[in-house]
């Protein structure tokens, strides 16, 4: 007598006794949430699980269970054909990004706010020297309100509710949605030089204000030698890197709240004490403006792409919340967009005061190489104490450092990823070291070659604005299929073009400003 099943679908034909079932897939815990994998990881509808038989109860003959689950809809459908799509990937357990999925709310909130603050904010007032109060205040409210909004699009776009797939990098979801090669010609540079370009930055904003902590502490009569500004730089390239050796994103997160803490800080010790500081005499406060229109126009756009540089780090959303664990009923974005939520909240208290204020006190006196950081040293170091210029000294250092290790992350997985794909094993320690140490260096060498940060700024700001404001609303589009001629459908087509067009014209600006002043700057001699 067959062997009584319970059966919750139309019975097929049982597999010959002579055919052993196939085993269950199985893999590592970590792979449960892989960016490849459905909501329903062990899938396999050949696997044959027998229930126990009931007593007393009529024999029938033994029929395999269907192991199809309920919201699947028959093989024909779009659903059963993603699933060749979301096979298990043991790559995601090797890499940084997806190494490890014990992630939460307040780790997005710290790896949110360490990434959305920082020197960034320091360089807005120059912006305003060229746009002005009115201007000013406007493009920062509209690119605050429009990055928020694209975070929003990325956050919800993480998993694809169809399908259940996660897409756990921004190349990824380019990919998915563009198509492989288009998503490298579009995607692969701006995201790749928005990595290194911040980590750049960082570097040339740690290198010298370490110098101006060592002469902050030591005082004016200190007879000591200081080191020259190369070698300050390639002190905080060292320290960077050692600190890199943090081995995934999550083990970071202690090191993203220290940042967060830190760019918090000084981000509100520089404009409390310059507004509560007596103004400078004979500030002015109306935008320079060159003596050609195009000399005018390119400024401007390049004041907007300062201002678009202070907005970077959507390139790091997708990152963050594929930290975290996600299932049907408690999906990543809940948890995600309630840290981005305080993140945002707080960066928004940051910067407008930091950026208004900065202005107000200083105003046509900022700087453009360092802004309000070498305003606030140039003009209130006589009626400030030496605790607090050492105090803000010692907070940018630190959140340097940690702004480096998640703006880094992005490439080391990349250069990982390259391994494993090859070698089909994960990345061996002494290999992990030396590709860090690899990236940390090379960020180096460039950072001595650059003069300023503000000479960049609008190109950088110009490239990464895609990143940043125009490709999520395509991608919105693309996924989301929102009904044509609706309200969704033209703000996602009109911010998504005037984003596009927009990065062109602060390219072309940033590129101009460069050039026009090539013979002031000061090529691989660091300041």
């Amino acid at each position: 007598m067959g062997e009584v099943v319970d059966a919750n679908s139309t019975p097929v034909t049982p597999r010959p006794a002579s055919v052993a079932p196939t085993p269950p897939i199985s893999a590592p815990p970590s792979q449960f949430h892989s960016p490849s994998l459905s909501r329903s990881p062990l899938l396999t509808p050949d696997h044959i699980v027998p229930s126990k038989t009931p007593k007393n109860s009529t024999p029938r003959n033994a029929t395999p269970r269907n192991r199809t689950p309920r919201f699947i809809t028959p093989i024909g459908s779009p659903i059963r054909r993603a699933l060749k799509l979301t096979r298990l990937d043991p790559e995601d357990a090797w890499l940084p990004i997806t190494e490890s999925r014990n992630g939460n709310a307040w780790y997005a909130a710290f790896h949110c706010l360490c990434s959305g603050i920082g020197f960034q904010a320091l360089v807005l007032p120059v912006a305003f020297t060229v746009l002005g109060w009115a201007w000013g205040i406007i493009a920062l409210t509209v690119a605050f309100a429009w990055q928020l909004y694209t975070l929003y699009l990325l956050v919800q776009l993480h998993e694809n509710t169809e399908t259940g797939v996660r897409y756990s990098r921004y190349l990824q979801i380019m990919s998915a949605n563009f198509g492989e090669k288009k998503a490298k010609w579009l995607g692969l540079f701006p995201i790749l030089y928005l990595s290194i370009g911040t980590c750049v930055a960082l570097n040339i904003i740690g290198g010298s204000t370490s110098k101006l902590f060592f002469q902050t502490v030591c005082g004016q009569s200190c007879t000591v030698k200081t080191l020259t500004p190369v070698e300050w730089y390639l002190v905080f390239a060292s320290a960077a890197v050692l600190l890199s050796q943090l081995p995934n994103l999550n083990s970071i997160a202690g090191v993203s709240l220290i940042g967060s803490i830190t760019a918090v800080m000084y981000c509100t010790i520089m404009w409390m004490v310059s507004v509560n500081k007596d103004r400078l005499p004979g500030i002015s406060y109306k935008p320079v403006r060159g003596p050609k229109e195009v000399d005018r126009l390119f400024e401007v756009l390049n004041a907007l792409g300062i201002v678009a540089f202070a907005f970077r780090g959507h390139n790091l959303i997708l990152e963050i919340q594929a930290t975290m664990p996600s299932s049907e009923k408690h999906p990543s974005r809940v948890p995600m967009w309630r840290g981005a939520k305080a993140a945002y909240t707080v960066i928004a208290a940051c910067i407008f005061p930091l950026a208004i204020g900065g202005f107000w006190a200083y105003g046509q006196r900022i700087p453009k190489n360092g802004g309000l950081q070498s305003a606030f040293y140039a003009y209130r170091r006589r009626d400030t104490s030496q605790f607090i210029m050492g105090l803000v000294s010692l907070l940018i250092i630190v959140n340097a450092l940690s702004s480096f290790q998640i703006y880094a992350m992005p490439m080391f997985d990349e250069l990982e990823s390259i391994f494993t794909k090859r070698m089909k094993r994960p990345c061996q320690w002494w290999l992990r070291v030396i590709l860090r140490a690899f990236f940390g260096y090379g960020v180096f060498f460039l950072a001595v070659a650059i003069p300023s940060i503000g000479s960049v700024g609008g190109l950088v700001g110009g490239i990464s604005l895609p990143v940043t404001l125009a490709y999520p609303c395509f991608m919105w589009l693309k996924m989301r299929k929102p009904n044509k001629y609706s309200k969704m459908w033209y703000l996602n087509w009109g911010l998504g073009i005037i984003g596009l067009i927009l990065s062109v014209c602060l390219m072309a600006a940033g590129v101009y400003v460069i050039k026009e002043n090539d013979n002031k700057f000061q090529w691989f001699k660091p300041k």
